[in-house]
């Protein structure tokens, strides 16, 4: 610890802190125009430097550090003088249009040229020079509003991991071209926008925005969305409508964005959006008032269980809702229904994660925290394609590999983005992933790099494990995998050897019919090295969805009550009745994909549907809509008319995530808030409160005022929730489940003294075939996934016009060879033809995609999912 006196007062820090930093720690405010303490410093813009007692000249106080004894002046006249010249320098260049200039009022160079008396020496002394570049289809570039400052290059380049934007040129005649400048790259760029969200000036600029003025807009802080990040940002409002989205700094995404966090919110404010409830009358659609739709609701649902029993009727329920409204509508489904016929999305993404970590580190979430990438010595990605689909921990990974010295591993069957920053890349032939782990597992036995004091005193069946994977050499293991069985035995050595080592997974691992016993093996491999119950280590599975983490946590399954409390054991049941106040079925409700089948079956006679669309998101559309058109009575709750409202025959209009209050769950268990921002459109409603009437209108009284009504009612009936309130949760922080008592801080990670199923319990299997493989008739394999400018079924996205510019229609990758095989060239209109269907798109000819391998986007109605398989995994 050293001392110094900052303008009188005295101050004690660390001797590795900055000036800047010090002055901070006692509420001492120095200006920046460069700087962000995320990054490197440069002090290039000279604005922060202060004047030191005895030192010569003036120095950078974001790069000075602080030496015991110093004396520092940070407003002293000779400072004041020094930061006016560097101002007025930079006005000099500046294209002077403060009056009309969209940036006025939230500018950091016309406050600081405000603060230190800069004026102009003339009325437009600075003419334009050049040409505003729009290219982009999100944000525009004025070279002339550009102080030089840097913070964008630095931003893509050490955050963003794309260095797409670039100095160009020396002296005077230095300038920063952005990708879509005269002669650049513009693959390079992702359209972020974290360059548009550090920019000091009006330089970097946000397209399409409503004209606002700083001081004219209400800021509201909220949780993104889309993915499963959970990315903390402000929304920025004027006269009911959304402008502008503005990121910020909270433990999931440390002030970045990805480009449908920053530009994707124009749907809020789209015309399409469902503005009153609609009945469908001889094959049309009707508007209707609320209490019509709810009486129909309920006289139908009643009929239907009247004649055919509760279990006729089902609910899905939905990822993107917030957690309150997931628990009304399982607690509608059970308590007032009487059916556990309740499901949503995971069951066809990380379903195979609840049961297959359950089993064997007894919890099915990601065990660690996003922040601890940091500090990972390995890191192995396995089946996600991270920079696309969950871009802001793709940009972390990239980080710690690039800056803090973090080894990579990727094993995907596509050479994706972050595959260039691997030290090593396991091309796999899609359905590998077991006979991949099994011998990775095999050379770190082999070898001893397995932390054996950590197995004896923590887990069990080590010889069970022992036993199967003595089999899968590394030339075993290469020869079924499609890969070197060198790169198997480098994987093996980098992952052994960290002290600690992390692993990433996604849909590559899940979505099999061998998914439960894939993510066994990445438990396995985990707690082989030891690396569970260790900061900076664990078994991460990446959440797709918003609340897919919420939605599983507060019962959006149908053998599971809130707080994943089997529905079959008796005490649980009981806890519930008592809670509830009604008698509650004793047996596990139908799956999502045993719902369709029972509605072809003439079993299931009606299903609720919230905020999901089965038409487009599920396996073999066409089986999804034959069972859909089986069915007696449908109701469907979203926010826009879908390929799966249409089949419906009450359609409810819904508030999104920007009209609401309420609470999202993210990939790292952490709980966050989600505030309303503006009104809803027309007469929808939030869905929990749609629930909350529903509930009242069938004769269950419910006294829920408000969301947090809700949430508390859902922390007092799940224990991980138990210590949570919107009090506690009022923060940027949030907090990480299990947070049992209200004193409790939140889990930061899981099992750090002892696994939640007491000892850790190893689950080796064999390499399993998939359920379809190639024959003659059939001789390509195609695997599905997301792409960055979409999302999910595109309800939102696809009314977003820079994302549906970008990313317009499906395709089909093909690798070179295969397309030469095929006579087909680029941009050819393809059919391709499984056993359940055909469909045509587009030939995008890649070297990413191994020969005999095709890859298509998932996202597209009469795509992938038309002819993509049906079958599951038994588990």
């Amino acid at each position: 610890m050293v001392n110094v006196n900052i303008n009188g007062i005295d101050v004690n820090v660390d001797n590795n802190t900055t000036i800047l930093k010090a002055a901070e720690s006692v509420g001492i405010k120095i200006p920046t125009l460069c700087h962000d303490d995320r990054l490197k410093s440069t002090s290039s813009c000279r604005i922060c430097s202060v004047e030191i007692e005895g030192a010569n000249e003036l120095k950078p106080s974001c790069s000075t550090f602080v030496r015991d004894g110093m004396i520092i002046y940070t407003e002293s006249e000779v400072v004041r003088k020094s930061r006016k010249m560097m101002l007025e320098l930079l006005w000099e260049d500046h294209f002077n249009d403060c009056l009309t200039c969209d940036k006025s009022g939230d500018c950091d160079f016309q406050d600081l040229c405000y603060m230190y008396d800069v004026e102009s020496k003339g009325f437009n002394k600075h003419e334009t020079k050049h040409e505003i570049e729009s290219s982009n289809e999100f944000y525009t570039f004025d070279r002339d509003k550009c102080i030089l400052c840097g913070k964008c290059v630095r931003v893509c380049e050490e955050l963003q991991g794309e260095s797409a934007i670039q100095f160009v040129q020396r002296g005077d005649e230095t300038y920063i071209a952005h990708p879509f400048s005269k002669g650049m790259d513009f693959s390079a760029c992702v359209s972020c926008g974290n360059c548009v969200s550090v920019c000091p000036t009006g330089a970097l600029k946000s397209k399409e925005t409503e004209k606002f003025r700083n001081w004219e807009v209400e800021k509201v802080q909220t949780t993104c969305s889309y993915c499963g990040v959970g990315c903390q940002m402000e929304m920025k409002v004027k006269d009911n409508k959304v402008v502008d989205i503005q990121p910020v700094r909270g433990p999931s995404n440390d002030g970045l964005l990805c480009v449908k966090g920053k530009f994707g919110y124009k749907f809020i404010n789209h015309p399409d959006r469902l503005k009153t409830p609609l009945i469908k009358k001889n094959g049309v659609f009707e508007e209707a008032t609320w209490d019509e739709a709810y009486d129909l609701i309920v006289s139908k649902t009643n009929k239907i269980k009247r004649e055919y029993g509760a279990d006729s009727i089902a609910g899905l329920t939905s990822a993107r809702g917030t957690n309150e409204e997931t628990y009304l509508m399982q607690k509608m489904m059970r308590a007032v229904v009487g059916t556990n016929n309740i499901d949503h999305c995971a069951r066809l993404c990380h379903a195979s994660t609840v049961a297959g970590l359950a089993a064997t580190i007894g919890s099915g979430a990601m065990t660690n925290s996003i922040g601890e990438i940091d500090k990972s010595e390995v890191i192995f990605i396995a089946g996600s394609n991270t920079t696309e689909n969950h871009p802001v921990i793709g940009s972390r990974i990239r980080k710690a590999v690039r800056q803090n010295g973090a080894k990579l591993i990727v094993a995907d069957p596509r050479y994706i983005d972050i595959a260039k920053d691997a030290e090593v890349f396991l091309q796999i032939t899609p359905g590998t992933n077991i006979a991949l782990f099994n011998s990775i597992m095999n050379v770190i036995i082999k070898e001893n790099l397995y932390d054996k004091e950590f197995i004896e005193s923590r887990t069990k069946d080590f010889d069970e494990l022992v036993k199967i994977i003595s089999k899968y050499t590394p030339e075993v293991g290469a020869r079924i995998c499609g890969v070197e069985s060198e790169d198997i035995i480098k994987a093996a050595r980098l992952y052994g050897n960290a002290d600690v080592a992390s692993i990433f997974y996604a849909m590559g691992i899940t979505q099999h019919t061998s998914g439960t016993y894939n993510v066994m093996a990445t438990a396995n491999l985990a707690m082989l090295c030891g690396n569970v119950g260790k900061e900076s280590g664990g078994v991460n599975p990446l959440r797709g969805q918003s609340n897919v983490q919420g939605a599983c946590d507060v019962g959006g399954l149908p053998d599971v009550y809130p707080g994943y409390q089997k529905v079959n054991i008796y005490e649980n049941r009981y806890k519930f009745e008592k809670e509830w106040g009604v008698k509650l079925d004793d047996k596990a409700g139908l799956t999502l994909p045993k719902m369709m089948d029972s509605a072809l079956d003439g079993k299931l006679k009606m299903l609720y549907i919230f905020g999901e669309n089965p038409m487009v998101s599920d396996p073999d559309t066409k089986h999804i809509e034959k069972a859909l058109n089986e069915l007696e009575f449908i109701v469907s709750q979203d926010i826009f008319m879908t390929e799966t409202t249409e089949l419906a025959d009450v359609v409810l209009p819904a508030a999104c995530f920007a009209e609401k209050e309420g609470t999202f769950t993210n990939t790292e268990r952490r709980v966050q808030r989600v505030r309303k921002a503006v009104q809803a459109p027309g007469t929808a409603k939030p869905d929990w409160m749609i629930f909350a009437e529903l509930i009242d209108k069938f004769g269950y009284e419910s006294s829920y005022k408000t969301a947090s009504d809700v949430f508390d009612e859902l922390a007092s009936v799940t224990p991980q929730y138990a210590g949570m309130n919107y009090e506690r949760l009022s923060d940027n922080q949030g907090l990480q489940w299990p947070c049992p008592t209200k004193d409790h801080p939140g889990t930061k990670y899981l099992h750090k003294d002892e696994f939640a199923r007491g000892f850790g319990l190893f689950k080796p299997s064999e390499h399993i075939e998939a359920a379809e493989i190639p024959d003659e008739e059939y001789p390509l394999v195609m695997t599905t996934g997301r792409i960055l400018y979409q999302y999910h079924t595109r309800t939102m996205t696809k009314r977003v016009s820079g994302l549906d510019i970008m990313a317009p229609e499906s395709y089909v990758e093909i690798s070179p060879e295969t397309a030469e095989a095929l006579s087909v060239e680029d941009g050819d209109k393809v059919k391709i033809t499984s056993r359940r269907g055909v469909i045509e798109t587009k030939a995008r000819i890649t070297e990413i995609i191994e020969n005999e391998v095709v890859f298509m986007p998932f996202h597209y109605s009469n795509g992938a999912n038309v002819i993509t398989n049906s079958a599951i995994d038994p588990i």
